[in-house]
């Protein structure tokens, strides 16, 4: 009869664990939710040094679990001389250069303190179904910086070691 006892007990309080698991997920699933401007980056992404030259950006969260980025450097982006249409191969290469973005859906990891980027599709073609992870931590309740785990050679930075974060601000 004991042991049935502290089965009971035993399930329970990992029911219990589990719940409040959850919870803590919600709560950092709830606070990044909205849309979110790009104000800083800091360092580079690995393997693609001198990325960023003044970049501009947008990152959305919504509620149901989707997701998108757009990260664009405003001083390579020029208009194509012959119009909207007209854009030589040299211009396009540009204008492709100087823009990144992706969409998908996200998963948050509290107990990590993480927030994956699930890539349905992207400006990247290579970069379909793959698997972006960021640690995520908070300057208040709307700054947001996010620091990519990966290392840019298929592996994973340690957190101690990561130079390389993107600063958010919320849209209000």
């Amino acid at each position: 009869m004991r042991r049935v006892i502290a089965c009971c007990v035993m399930i329970s309080c990992l029911s219990l664990s589990g719940a409040l698991a959850q919870g803590r997920n919600v709560r950092l699933a709830k606070k990044i939710v909205g849309a979110w401007r790009l104000v800083a980056v800091e360092g580079q992404p690995p393997g693609l040094p001198g990325f960023y030259d003044h970049p501009t950006g947008l990152i959305v969260y919504d509620p149901s679990g989707t997701m998108s980025v757009q990260i664009a450097n405003r001083t390579r982006r020029r208009k194509f001389a012959g119009g909207l249409a007209a854009g030589t191969q040299a211009e396009k290469a540009a204008a492709f250069d100087g823009y990144f973005s992706y969409y998908g859906t996200y998963a948050v990891d509290e107990a990590a303190g993480t927030v994956t980027h699930d890539v349905q599709d992207s400006s990247y073609p290579d970069l379909r179904g793959r698997h972006h992870v960021r640690w995520v931590e908070f300057q208040g309740d709307d700054r947001m910086v996010l620091i990519p785990r990966e290392d840019g050679k298929g592996g994973t930075v340690a957190r101690k070691d990561a130079t390389y974060r993107l600063y958010w601000e919320r849209v209000k």
